[in-house]
């Protein structure tokens, strides 16, 4: 299993393909983030899926995109990629960023998705930290994100829950996704197209909620009770109000369960794809 690069658009986007011979998993990270933290899915328990894992652009060793990305613009995007890799249905998987993608994803092409689980999504609820939105601000913005070892602390801080030990692999992770030259501009690009100063951005909420309610596929919320950055409410409000949507909630887990719990996480994720559909789909 070996990292790869696929052009689209002008871009190198960076992957990793387990290989595996069953139902294809697309699994994208939050924002900051990179494929790396699906590490604890590429594991002997999902040896028979097919799992691709993204650096989305801007992020991990992809290439920059010039404009700041959105989750549509990433969408978009994400689509070509798997044009590009001769993969017509998935199931989507997506971490905060991600799983906002895997719903516009769903919008632009619902015929194409077997199946959504959306781990502590953003884009559910207004809600969000203040430094994301102070990061919203020019010049602030900018001060607050500049590389260095306050960043990295801060986003050690963030995505892991307080219980969790975070190894020196990780830290050194976080630390080369951080001092990228380029990379804290297009995480705060990023930012600035979700979130204002009031928090998340009402559109992007909309679209989300609307993507969510026309679902016919199997659709899963995972949620660390500990999660730092997406409040857990955003999850149970959107249970609530959707017959449609399932949640799972993980104690002891902050914003990143894939990586925090992954024997956990792995579970859900085989008995979604396995097993969780309940309605006749057009792909097989």
């Amino acid at each position: 299993m070996n990292d790869q690069y696929v052009s689209v658009n002008g871009l190198k986007v960076r992957y990793r393909d387990s290989g595996g011979h069953g139902p294809a998993v697309l699994l994208l990270h939050g924002v900051g983030g990179s494929l790396e933290l699906w590490s604890g899915q590429f594991a002997p328990a999902n040896a028979d899926l097919r799992l691709i894992a993204v650096d989305l652009p801007g992020h991990g060793l992809s290439d920059f995109n010039v404009r700041p990305d959105s989750p549509g613009s990433f969408a978009a995007l994400l689509w070509r990629v798997l044009d590009a890799l001769k993969l017509d249905c998935v199931h989507l998987v997506g971490n905060s960023l991600g799983a906002a993608i895997c719903l516009q994803m769903h919008s632009i092409q619902p015929a194409r998705v077997l199946s959504l689980l959306l781990a502590a999504a953003a884009a559910l609820g207004r809600e969000t930290p203040m430094p994301f939105r102070l990061m919203t601000l020019p010049g602030l913005g900018e001060l607050m994100a500049r590389p260095g070892e306050a960043a990295i602390r801060q986003q050690i801080q963030a995505i892991f829950g307080p219980e969790f030990g975070v190894t020196a692999e990780a830290r050194s992770l976080i630390r080369r996704n951080v001092m990228r030259p380029g990379a804290q501009r297009a995480f705060l690009g990023c930012i600035r197209q979700m979130t204002t100063l009031g928090g998340q951005r009402g559109e992007l909420i909309e679209q989300a909620q609307a993507s969510l309610a026309a679902s016919h596929v199997p659709t899963l919320l995972i949620h660390g009770r500990e999660d730092a950055v997406i409040p857990l409410k955003h999850s149970e409000r959107t249970r609530r109000r959707l017959a449609n949507v399932n949640l799972i909630v993980i104690d002891h887990c902050g914003h990143t369960p894939q990586f925090e719990k992954p024997g956990v996480f792995n579970d859900h994720l085989n008995a979604l794809v396995h097993h969780g559909f309940s309605v006749a789909w057009n792909c097989s």
